[in-house]
């Protein structure tokens, strides 16, 4: 066996499911990693990839990193992702997108879907006219300043183990990547004190950043180099790979992004260097937290933000674990997540 199969067998995957709609021209893609806790949640990216098997690959990535995700978030709920093939600045239309909610509603709820990058609260309400396996949309509002809010407590968790205080007044941090999540954590690491180095593909974002925050705008290219004391990936994955590793000039990399290692690897070789690395799945976890609240019912503000809160602290314990066992971080959450991944989980809220 080769190929996807193999790939699907040997990381446990449900089901991967390939789409076309010949009025439309939608291609996409949703992998389903598991339901063992619950329905299989993840967003739907749109991505102009470069080949069809790049973005099958994307989607699986990312499906698995939303179990993990989860799971480690102690959540009544699997992994999956959708992806849409095209360009979101140019190919997005009503038609394609409710095409693809029909899609979502022939998973019969064993997948759920959110917005990703790419895909807009408006674009949610299109695929919400053909399913009601969606969560988000104008209504409910955008879970990037709640995934920003756990990011900002899971760097103040970084601090304390490198630094010793979670303290981030006067610390030096480069953020790549200023879309939605990393404006709003732009402005919970600016009110704090600390000092920003921003670069994004949008400029007019990194004037903004410059403007409200005082921050420092560098290239795209160059915000890798930058000498600072935390580097914050908040754009695509892979941020840290064989061009970029050798550059890094910070102690600690922790943010937003998902998949922010191209490979296992970069782990290992973060940890030579004596660079920190918090997980994604662990860090940015605020947002699907307040999804699923949203999903059971809940709107109690403060109750959301107190359980996000709780990422600080699960880094925290994952730090302590990784230096008394001697083992790299990203491998004492993948054990933390498959224990939990083989446990049903009966309910969330309580009360």
């Amino acid at each position: 066996m080769s190929g996807y199969l193999a790939k699907m067998a040997e990381q446990e995957f449900e089901e991967v499911v390939l789409m076309h709609d010949a009025t439309t021209g939608l291609q996409a893609a949703i992998a389903i990693h598991s339901t063992v806790r619950g329905p299989a949640l993840g967003g739907t990216r749109m991505w102009l990839y470069p080949t069809e098997n790049a973005a099958v690959e994307d989607a699986m990535n990312l499906a698995r990193g939303m179990s993990y995700k989860s799971a480690a978030a102690e959540l009544p709920l699997g992994g999956g992702k959708g992806v849409i093939i095209g360009d979101p600045c140019s190919d997005k239309c009503e038609a394609l997108f409710r095409a693809y909610g029909r899609c979502v509603e022939r998973m019969n709820g064993r997948f759920i879907t959110a917005a990703d990058m790419g895909v807009a609260e408006d674009d949610l309400d299109c695929i919400k006219a053909e399913t009601c396996h969606v969560i988000g949309g104008r209504t409910l509002g955008s879970p990037s300043p709640y995934t920003a809010f756990g990011v900002w407590k899971g760097i103040r968790a970084c601090a304390e183990e490198v630094y010793g205080s979670p303290d981030l007044e006067g610390l030096c941090i480069a953020v790549q990547g200023i879309g939605s999540v990393g404006q709003a954590l732009c402005k919970h690491l600016a009110e704090e004190g600390a000092k920003l180095i921003v670069a994004d593909i949008d400029q007019s974002k990194v004037e903004m950043a410059v403007e409200l925050w005082g921050a420092k705008a560098v290239g795209r290219d160059e915000i890798f180099s930058q000498q600072c004391d935390i580097f914050t990936p908040c754009g695509g994955g892979g941020a840290i790979n064989e061009e970029s590793l050798p550059l890094l000039r910070c102690r600690i990399v922790a943010g937003a992004a998902n998949n922010v290692l191209r490979e296992e690897k970069y782990g290992a070789a973060l940890h030579e260097r004596g660079i920190l690395y918090a997980p994604d799945y662990i860090i940015n976890a605020g947002g699907i937290i307040f999804v699923e609240y949203s999903r059971q019912g809940g709107k109690d503000v403060d109750a959301i933000k107190t359980d996000i809160a709780r990422i600080e602290g699960r880094l925290k314990e994952l730090f302590r674990r990784s230096r008394e066992q001697k083992r790299l971080p990203e491998e004492i959450a993948d054990i933390i997540a498959e224990e939990k991944l083989k446990e049903k989980s009966e309910h969330f809220l309580s009360g």
